[in-house]
């Protein structure tokens, strides 16, 4: 195998670097010669043209960060043919690898409480004293058997489908990270099978219902105005929370928000109705975030569920939900599904499509909605 470090141009200007895998070659049955290549993208970029000493100093420090990635993965294929082990890591305890990488991600929220969920079922599986020399596919299958036939929630019940999908993924996902720490020799999640995702329900607010919610008090202004921003343009809790007046862009065409997604780190162009611009207010600052004072909490959690009750909504709607209603009234008033995906910023369209299916069974509902004629036929 022949790995080299590669660029492509994008169309920002900007070159993106990453690793090729190269595999060799085969003639198919047409006579025609493939080239079988695995690609790794590395998030990292370099100015095309460098104009300033700043730009020359980025490239080159990303280039040489680029090349040591590169020296690793190198590295890593001559470990595994050889089979080359590293006794001191490879009796190093899983759990406290584990409890390290989960303790890595303490800024993320919501992904480190799902890594620590998970530790507590790997606690439950297994030792302490189980070490990196005792892990094979057997040990893997074990776990994904426990959550699926013995694992319980706080209440005793078994654990929901989606729950077991992503306390194994983070199992997972600890053992990819040893792999490429050099604690295993093999990558030995590959061939294992994970658990299906299931659907979960998603909370949104009909139109006639976000009506309510504007007429309704809230005790918090600024959390207010940052939920139906949210629910008018599909943004998240996060990159609302860290928005910056240099990022709202005023133009003869409309509004809209120039950033980067604080889950994908992708840059995004976003339009915003009129309606929306409004919510945001007098401009302030380039640096000053639009939204002053919002705080991820449980009080902020509370009122919104209070506000809620005020304006009648009996439905459990969290701030993530704004972005579940922006996508269903976008859909249900005619936007088309890969606009829709487009604004908010999914990789996938069938992230999306779970909307479509929202749809969908409110033309079910609508289907009932004529009285029961009387036929004399």
């Amino acid at each position: 195998m022949k790995i080299s470090l590669k660029q492509k141009k994008l169309t920002s200007g900007k070159l993106s670097l990453y690793i090729e895998y190269y595999k060799g070659s085969h003639v198919d049955n047409n006579g025609v010669k493939k080239h079988n290549r695995d690609f790794e993208y590395l998030k990292m970029y370099l100015h095309k043209s460098p104009k300033s000493t700043q730009e020359k100093k980025e490239n080159k420090e990303t280039l040489s960060l680029a090349e040591n990635i590169l020296s690793l993965r190198q590295a890593d294929v001559i470990k595994g043919k050889y089979e080359i082990k590293n006794t001191s890591k490879s009796k190093t305890s899983f759990l406290a690898y584990y409890i390290k990488l989960k303790d890595d991600r303490y800024e993320s929220k919501g992904n480190y409480d799902n890594w620590d969920a998970a530790q507590k079922h790997l606690e439950k599986y297994c030792s302490s004293n189980v070490t990196f020399n005792d892990i094979n596919e057997d040990f893997i299958k074990g776990f994904k058997n426990y959550l699926n036939n013995e694992a319980k929630t706080k209440s005793g019940t078994p654990l929901a489908q989606n729950s077991k999908y992503t306390y194994f993924n983070k199992f997972k996902a600890g053992l990819r990270n040893a792999y490429e720490d050099g604690y295993i020799i093999t990558n030995i999640t590959r061939s294992i099978k994970g658990f299906e995702q299931g659907e979960s329900t998603r909370e949104y607010l009909t139109h006639n219902e976000l009506q309510a919610m504007v007429s309704a008090h809230c005790k918090h202004q600024m959390l207010k105005k940052a939920f139906l921003f949210s629910c008018l343009t599909g943004l998240r809790w996060s990159d609302i929370n860290k928005m910056i007046w240099s990022e709202v862009r005023e133009e003869d065409t409309g509004s809209r928000i120039i950033f980067k997604q604080k889950k994908t780190d992708g840059l995004e162009y976003l339009y915003i109705s009129e309606q929306a611009r409004i919510l945001l207010g007098d401009r302030s600052n380039e640096s000053d975030r639009v939204f002053i004072g919002l705080k991820y909490g449980a009080h902020f959690n509370s009122e919104i569920l209070r506000w809620c009750m005020r304006a009648g909504i009996t439905k459990h709607i969290t701030f993530h939900s704004a972005r579940h209603t922006n996508a269903v009234l976008l859909l249900e008033n005619g936007a088309d599904i890969y606009t829709v995906s487009k604004r908010l910023g999914h990789k996938e369209l069938r992230t999306t499509e779970i909307y479509a299916k929202i749809i969908d069974s409110k033309m079910k509902e609508a289907s009932e909605l004529i009285p029961e004629l009387k036929f004399g036929l």
